[in-house]
């Protein structure tokens, strides 16, 4: 495990990061230092490989029967936005890295260093909810129990 501050962000792949050592990295990382990482060319590959990673994370058991299209709005400070779609049905969650033109159950709309707090298990749902860094459009049951449905690997 390489110190924090060594870390080369612009060139780090994320890709062979495993989720554990990600989590750590998110934890100990300033929040300014994660909005620069967000807004530079890193930006997609590191949300593409945390999208990709829902895949494989997913907990079908806990999921169970439930059938739910959940739409991701990524913002950066300029509003601009990444959208995701992840749909948990028929015991596996697919992504989609663009809007399917369906009707959600739940939109989920942050700012990228609070996404990757929260997909890291080092930020919770309801306090990022409660701080308005979180805005929850739809069924806030699903919202409140989502984190659930995936192995989250804590730092």
């Amino acid at each position: 495990m390489a110190d924090i501050d060594d870390l080369d962000l612009d060139t780090l792949d994320f890709g062979a990061v495993e989720p554990k050592e990600f989590a750590r990295i998110v934890k100990e990382l300033p929040v300014r230092r994660i909005a620069e990482l967000m807004s530079g060319p890193q930006r997609k590959r590191v949300l593409d490989e945390v999208f990709n990673r829902m895949e494989t994370l997913f907990k079908p058991d806990v999921a169970g029967k439930r059938d739910a299209l959940i739409r991701w709005r990524i913002t950066n400070g300029d509003d601009a936005r990444d959208v995701y779609e992840t749909h948990i049905a028929d015991g596996a969650c697919t992504v989609s890295r663009q809007e399917s033109g369906r009707d959600p159950q739940l939109t989920l709309t942050m700012a990228a260093p609070e996404f990757l707090k929260l997909v890291s298990g080092n930020a919770s749902g309801p306090a990022l909810f409660f701080t308005r860094k979180l805005k929850i459009q739809g069924d806030i049951r699903l919202a409140g129990g989502l984190t659930y449905f995936f192995d989250i690997p804590k730092a």
